[in-house]
């Protein structure tokens, strides 16, 4: 398997985005009282975007998913992660305008991937006994 660079994965994750704002469908039009700009980005939300788009990233490279299912399959992967879709696009949206965000976005991906255990490849992975003296 080949490894990304930090930057090339999350650019890559971020590219799913735009196929999930397809799923959801219009919102109603906003009451006058809503402001225009997205709520604030909480701490926790940037762990469940990241949860979001690395599921999602695996779903949109997963092969054996027919491609007339994967918008769906991304969509159920970022609600199963604690986001709803709009919500997703909305944070995506705004990492790509700001550059703190971008980064923090970018170091829970990084710390979320790098705490996932690897998988062992074949016999190089079985440790060998230790010598006794």
């Amino acid at each position: 398997m080949i490894k990304l660079t930090h930057a090339a994965l999350a650019a890559g994750v971020l590219v799913t985005v735009p196929a999930l704002a397809q799923t959801t469908p219009p919102a109603p039009p906003a009451p006058q009282t809503t402001p225009a700009t997205p709520a604030p980005v909480t701490d926790e939300e940037v762990t469940k975007f990241a949860k979001a788009a690395l599921a999602a990233d695996a779903v949109s490279k997963d092969a054996a998913i027919p491609a007339t299912e994967k918008q769906a399959k991304m969509a159920e992967a970022v609600v199963s992660n604690g986001l709803e879709a709009t919500r997703f696009n909305e944070i995506a949206q705004a990492s790509q305008s700001d550059p703190a965000l971008q980064q923090k976005v970018q170091a829970a991906i990084i710390a979320i991937r790098d705490a996932k255990p690897a998988t062992p490849a074949g016999p190089a992975a079985t440790p060998t006994p230790t010598q006794t003296q």
